[in-house]
């Protein structure tokens, strides 16, 4: 197991030298971020961000994320150019040491809350999702905590008329069709893509999701049997959905699990739910179980601690500041070295 961080780049609030004081913290998950969605990342940029890393002392082995343009997943005819560029991208980043690319294939929105900054009994502030209240929003003239500069509202509207022709079968097909483009690039850098799953895992305003269960995993190993297509085991967005036994799909795909990103939620309703400390008892999810799974049946994988709280005054990126983050990490490392000298 590798301990990994999210860093935004060279404008994130959190500057790589405090990432670096967190114990046993191996390097960052980042990101090219201003190329434009579809356009090749250029090597320059790459080894500018690498150098960075190179400096404070941390790897630069997992990218989060290289996004997957919009037409490749509508299907349409400009994808084959736009999977040739993103093959050339992976081939790229190989170039730099990368391993494994998280992604998604979530139409429009790659995650929904209702709010950001939820005010808890202790006095921090969480990422909230109220089920309800999304919807009671007018589709036509979506305000979406972290979505309101996205995209125009003419854009956003066209988008979403587009994708009223798209089941969930033929999204799927699209994803295959993705993978099966990009597979060769993969084999020859050794680079994993890793699938994180949809956030929250059911469908929202038409838009159709379908990383969301066990299903979805076996049935996409089967249409792309390729080693190098991996999951991104997101325990909070997997989580959300109550139907998902999250330390069974631990242990049964610890194998393909490239990268975990681990997070605890406290459920408020069927559909509600607030993110809270990564600790087990401190939400519903059985973090601990997760952890022996993953561990007990040989995952090697990437883990990040995800989204946490602000607290202790930080006002930083919701779900992204560095104090909570830092305590999931401390409290995973522990797990993780437990389990592990357990089993020896």
């Amino acid at each position: 197991m590798k301990m990994t961080f999210r860093w935004y780049g060279e404008k994130d609030s959190i500057p790589l030298e405090y990432i670096k004081q967190i114990p046993n913290m191996s390097g960052v998950v980042t990101a090219v971020y201003d190329t434009p969605v579809g356009e090749v990342w250029e090597e320059e940029k790459i080894a500018r961000l690498k150098s960075l890393c190179d400096k404070a002392g941390l790897e630069m082995e997992v990218i989060e994320s290289v996004p997957v343009h919009e037409d490749i997943k509508l299907g349409k005819p400009s994808r084959d150019k736009l999977i040739a560029n993103y093959a050339k991208t992976i081939r790229n980043l190989g170039k730099f040491g990368v391993k494994c690319i998280c992604y998604n294939f979530m139409p429009v929105f790659d995650w929904l809350r209702t709010d950001l900054k939820r005010k808890n009994a202790d006095g921090s502030t969480c990422l909230c999702y109220k089920h309800e209240t999304l919807l009671s929003l007018d589709a036509k003239n979506l305000h979406l905590p972290g979505w309101d500069e996205s995209y125009t509202p003419e854009q956003l509207n066209g988008l979403l008329e587009e994708y009223k022709a798209v089941s969930h079968g033929q999204l799927f097909e699209n994803l295959v069709y993705f993978l099966n483009g990009i597979m060769p690039a993969c084999d020859e850098t050794g680079i994993n893509m890793a699938i994180h799953p949809d956030d929250p895992p059911w469908d929202m305003f038409g838009l159709p999701r379908i990383i969301t269960c066990e299903e979805s995993y076996d049935r996409l190993f089967a249409a792309v049997p390729d080693r190098h297509n991996g999951i991104t085991f997101c325990t909070g967005s997997l989580g959300a959905g109550r139907f998902n036994d999250l330390p069974k799909m631990a242990a049964k795909y610890a194998g393909r699990i490239c990268f975990a990103h681990i997070r605890q939620l406290k459920y408020e309703g069927e559909k509600d739910f607030a993110e809270a400390g990564h600790l087990t008892k401190a939400g519903d999810l059985d973090i601990y179980n997760i952890v022996k799974a993953l561990t007990s049946n040989g995952f090697d994988g990437y883990v990040r601690p995800d989204h946490g709280r602000n607290i202790w005054g930080e006002d930083g990126k919701p779900g992204y500041g560095l104090y909570d983050r830092a305590l999931g990490a401390a409290y995973l490392n522990g797990l993780f070295e437990a389990i592990e000298k357990d089993g020896k």
